[in-house]
């Protein structure tokens, strides 16, 4: 890192640089959010509600896909940042190397696995006889271009690592717009329906990772990928998927929780169901991306402060964090119920009933959402400092210590509306544990910082 950047993130106001690193990626994780609803919201108005339902049983596989990106982008871009803090460049470039080879592998060998038996794992995770098609279509296209989502999202987080946010989000920026302009070109032009969307999405990925490797390849970056630091460091290695390990875990858990929820509305709700559960997705996933672009934008601000052990800057990004995260949260909360209807309705296309599921299911699914903000950016802190066990712990409280469980039971007894009613449940205990996590870190930041004064 530069003697400039290095001194502007130990000196510079919290706000201004939490703002500076922000921004870029807040709108970068919106255009990752984009893509799924882009797709359900073509394929709903341009296929049908089966073909929205097909989405839906597609987006567990998709959320692996996005779980080995996270795997190794979020533990290598810790690392790094920790490493420039400590003034180690060249450990920085062997991280950004070594992650790089498993962004290639890892995705490569889930799609094999996929590809190998499709029809099975598809009626797994909730596709019945008339989705099955329709998701199959789908789902194998952007199979073949997995490695492309991998190399992307994952070392597009490298390029925010080294403090370049504007590059990292352009990168975003950029396949989101391909994807769109192509779904509406494939889906409604030419007429391939559910594929088309699919064959979007997959070149949006595509003209990313060229984008991404253009910055490394041309001299632009900080950080250079050199040749003979892609040979495998086993400690490296390890440390990479353990501070990712919490990122990782908790879209598995997401993923399980998905096929949960996708079987548990397909039995009480039918196909009907399944699209509106698609439709929530997406919402839950627009109003998460710009919090974990909060998140995003402080962690290098405080993984580098926390190994320059400047404490107090540690602690007010990380309040400033929070309250940027919590005016998002309420934002979203305010919005959903206010226009349930008008919000369902962006995906519909006049299907009254599938309109009127989902708008009343909102009301209920997200009625503690106000809390979101709180809880990730607080998730994401611990990962930036990598401290792998805390972050893992609260990442995975909601859906695994909660969320499932809630949903496994409370359908029992109140059919459809007992799985509406699992996530508001979840989401307030989590805020619990959350609060408890992080109230001890403050303190333990404190005895640290005591300790170094002389």
């Amino acid at each position: 890192m530069t003697v400039e950047r290095s001194q502007e993130l130990e000196s510079a106001p919290v706000g201004r640089l939490l703002w500076q690193f922000s921004w870029p990626a807040i709108v970068g994780m919106m255009c990752n959010a984009l893509y799924n609803i882009v797709d359900r919201a073509f394929v709903g108005r341009g296929v049908g509600t089966l073909a929205i339902a097909a989405t839906t049983v597609a987006f567990p596989l998709m959320i692996i896909l996005l779980a080995l990106s996270l795997l190794i982008g979020v533990g290598a871009t810790a690392l790094i940042s920790i490493r420039l803090g400590e003034q180690k460049k060249e450990e920085a470039e062997v991280v950004a190397a070594n992650a790089t080879s498993l962004l290639v592998l890892l995705p490569l060998c889930f799609s094999i696995i996929y590809l190998s038996f499709p029809e099975p794992i598809l009626r797994l995770f909730g596709a019945s006889s008339e989705v099955l098609p329709y998701a199959r279509d789908f789902m194998h296209i952007i199979m073949l271009g997995s490695v492309f989502g991998g190399l992307s999202m994952g070392m597009n987080n490298f390029i925010r690592a080294e403090g370049n946010p504007v590059m990292a989000m352009s990168t975003q920026v950029l396949g989101t717009l391909i994807n769109g302009v192509l779904n509406y070109t494939f889906v409604f032009q030419v007429g391939m329906g559910i594929k088309g969307s699919a064959l979007a999405t997959v070149l949006g990925q595509l003209f990313s990772t060229i984008w991404v490797l253009s910055y490394y390849l041309t001299g632009r970056s900080l950080i250079k990928l050199k040749l003979r630091n892609f040979r495998p460091r086993l400690p490296i290695l390890l440390s990479i998927v353990s501070i990712g390990f919490a990122p990782f875990a908790m879209e598995l858990a997401t993923c399980l929780q998905q096929v949960i929820l996708n079987k548990s509305v397909l039995t009480y709700g039918g196909d009907l169901g399944l699209s509106a559960v698609g439709i929530l997705m997406s919402i839950i996933t627009l109003l998460f991306m710009p919090i974990l672009g909060i998140s995003q934008g402080a962690q290098p601000l405080i993984g580098f402060n926390y190994g320059a052990r400047r404490f107090d800057r540690v602690k007010a990004t990380l309040k400033k964090a929070i309250f940027a995260g919590s005016c998002v949260s309420v934002t979203g909360y305010l919005v959903m119920r206010i226009w349930p209807v008008e919000i369902a309705g962006i995906f519909t296309k006049g299907d009254i009933a599938l309109t009127r599921m989902t708008a009343d299911a909102m009301l209920v699914f997200f009625c503690m959402i106000f809390m979101l903000g709180f809880q990730i950016v607080c998730s994401q802190y611990f990962q930036a400092v990598g401290k792998a066990v805390q972050a893992a712990i609260l990442s995975l409280s909601r859906q695994v210590l909660f969320f499932i469980p809630l949903l496994l039971i409370l359908p029992h007894f109140w059919g459809i509306n007992g799985v509406w009613r699992t996530a508001p449940i979840a989401d307030g205990l989590s805020v619990i544990i959350t609060a408890v996590f992080i109230l001890n870190e403050m303190k333990s930041l404190a005895t640290e910082a005591k300790e170094a004064s002389p």
